[in-house]
C-alpha cells in the first residue's frame, strides 16, 4: 500500500514562496496523474494541481500563474512550488493519486500558513 509524505510548509509572509514535497512510498507515482490537495478550516478539500504521467498540468483558477506542480519520477516525489502566496492559501497541503479509485489514505499533510 502506498505512504504518502508531504513536507515543505511553513509561516511566511504575504508575497513570499515556499516549495512542498510529497514523497510516496509502497508504489510508483509515475503512471498516474497525481494532485495536490488543500483544504482550509472549516472547508472541503480541494484540487488546487495536478499532473498527469505525462507532465500535463492543471490549475485551479485561483492559484493559476502562481503555483507550478512538478514531478520527478525517479524520485516518486511530487512538488508544488508555491509563489506569490496570499492569505488565503492558508490551508493543510496534501497530495494524492487523482483518481478516487487510485487513491490512498491521506497524509497528515504539511500546514501552510500565510500572515499578512
Amino acid at each position: 500500500q502506498v505512504q504518502l509524505v508531504e513536507s515543505g510548509g511553513g509561516l511566511v509572509q504575504v508575497g513570499g514562496s515556499l516549495r512542498l514535497s510529497c514523497a510516496a512510498s509502497g508504489r510508483s507515482f509515475s503512471s498516474n496523474a497525481v494532485g495536490w490537495f488543500r483544504q482550509a478550516p472549516g472547508k472541503q478539500r480541494e484540487l488546487v494541481a495536478d499532473i498527469s504521467s505525462g507532465g500535463l498540468t492543471n490549475y485551479a483558477g485561483s492559484v493559476k500563474g502562481r503555483f507550478t506542480i512538478s514531478r520527478d519520477n525517479a524520485k516518486n516525489t511530487v512538488y508544488l512550488q508555491m509563489n506569490s502566496l496570499k492569505p488565503e492559501d492558508t490551508a493543510v497541503y496534501y497530495c494524492n493519486f487523482v483518481r478516487v479509485v487510485l487513491r490512498a489514505s491521506w497524509g497528515q499533510g504539511t500546514q501552510v500558513t500565510v500572515s499578512s
